[in-house]
């Protein structure tokens, strides 16, 4: 026999169907709560399932983001053999019906049919500390993304109160500018201090520079005041919300400034780290992700697998004598490793840094390729340069 129990994981609970071999179903599914006593009714079931077969069923289900943790911890806690599927494998396995019917039970019987038909490899979850930096990198992206936002929101605030002021400061987010802001947040509040008052008021927001260069940005300050458009007195709403993005603002410069020195501190405990950022263009955090991302190397023995699970590997559709010209990446990898990889090679092109991946780009540039379709096979290219970076332990060469 080869039994297998499958499992539709759910927020908070699971349903279950167990199989002694293929197409023979054992007793009804029934569903388990994922807490100690759920956890341990099915641990009884397992245990039923292994005396009745006569050997330790393997355990099948799928990636569903946080919710699966608490059994896949639980597995690993008592040595259980368990499959973790893509959802996109087990979806396209349920297209097979010819009814379009989804249940919990049908779901999880379906996923106990996927182990019969298809040869799986056991997972390999990540150790501690990829997962300790996969999930700050994570914070990281999705910090930065509402960080990008509220700065949005700030201009906007900012164009219907003072929008002259945009050209004062080079840095219109740096602590300087917001400082000021912060302080003489209309025109009118400028126009009513002393050019001098000003650039002592400006010196003590700490930035280190002479106080000639101070007299100069006052100077520009008060003369963005007078081409102000808007001369009446501000609304009331329009200043408090000025002061609470400002105030936002700061707290996500100090959240990030604090998460990218943890994110570099735990990085710089791992060999790909080092070995990822020797190639030209590539920065601490597209580093740090693309090293938390990848995980384990030795998961990946062939540098294509790596392409596939960057979801960069190009499309394949041919019928009869008909075959597409025209293919698509197929974007079913990790999403972040394959944003983190097009962003290394857009700072690899940028300012000649990369001349490798220079030469490669002229080349397919020459071939007649789009711009962006030469950017995905720098990618691909990339990938395969990690790939064999991380198999030999070799830092990048770059001689093109």
């Amino acid at each position: 026999m080869d039994p297998v129990i499958g499992l539709d994981i759910a927020k908070g609970e699971s349903q279950v169907q167990a199989f002694l071999q293929r197409k023979e179903a054992y007793k009804q599914s029934f569903k388990f709560k994922h807490d100690l006593q759920g956890l341990h009714a099915f641990y009884q079931f397992y245990q039923e399932v292994e005396q009745v077969s006569g050997q330790p069923p393997a355990v099948i289900f799928e990636s569903t983001g946080h919710y699966h943790e608490p059994v896949l911890q639980f597995l690993e806690g008592h040595g259980i053999t368990y499959y973790l599927i893509n959802p996109v494998v087990s979806y396209e396995a349920r297209k097979t019906s010819l009814r379009k019917v989804k249940t919990d039970k049908i779901d999880a019987f379906h996923l106990g049919e996927l182990y019969y038909k298809e040869d799986l490899e056991v997972f390999q979850k990540k150790t501690e500390q990829f997962l300790n930096l996969r999930q700050l990198t994570r914070q990281h992206s999705a910090l930065t993304d509402s960080y990008v936002e509220i700065k949005l929101q700030f201009q906007a605030a900012l164009d219907q109160i003072f929008p002259e002021y945009h050209g004062v400061f080079s840095d219109l987010y740096g602590s300087l500018s917001l400082n000021t802001l912060l302080q003489y947040p209309t025109a009118s509040d400028i126009q009513n201090v002393s050019q001098e008052a000003l650039a002592k008021e400006m010196r003590q927001f700490g930035a280190r520079r002479s106080h000639e260069w101070f007299l100069h940005k006052a100077s520009q300050l008060k003369g963005a005041a007078e081409r102000n458009p808007f001369k009446s007195p501000v609304c009331q709403g329009q200043f408090i919300s000025l002061r609470l993005y400002i105030q936002m603002l700061f707290q996500y410069q100090e959240h990030l400034s604090k998460l990218e020195e943890e994110i570099d501190a735990l990085a710089k405990t791992f060999e790909e780290y080092e070995l990822i950022r020797s190639i030209p263009g590539i920065g601490s955090k597209i580093a740090a992700t693309i090293t938390s991302e990848t995980g384990n190397i030795d998961q990946f023995n062939h540098p294509k697998k790596l392409v596939a699970y960057a979801g960069i590997d190009p499309s394949v559709f041919e019928s009869g004598k008909f075959k597409a010209s025209i293919n698509c990446i197929t974007k079913r990898g990790s999403s972040r490793l394959r944003q983190a990889l097009y962003t290394a090679v857009q700072c690899g092109l940028a300012k000649k840094r990369n001349k490798k991946l220079i030469a490669f780009y002229d080349r397919k540039r020459n071939e007649g390729k789009p711009h962006k379709v030469a950017v995905i096979a720098c990618a691909n290219k990339l990938v395969h340069w990690i790939h064999a970076m991380l198999k030999h332990q070799e830092v990048f060469v770059d001689q093109p």
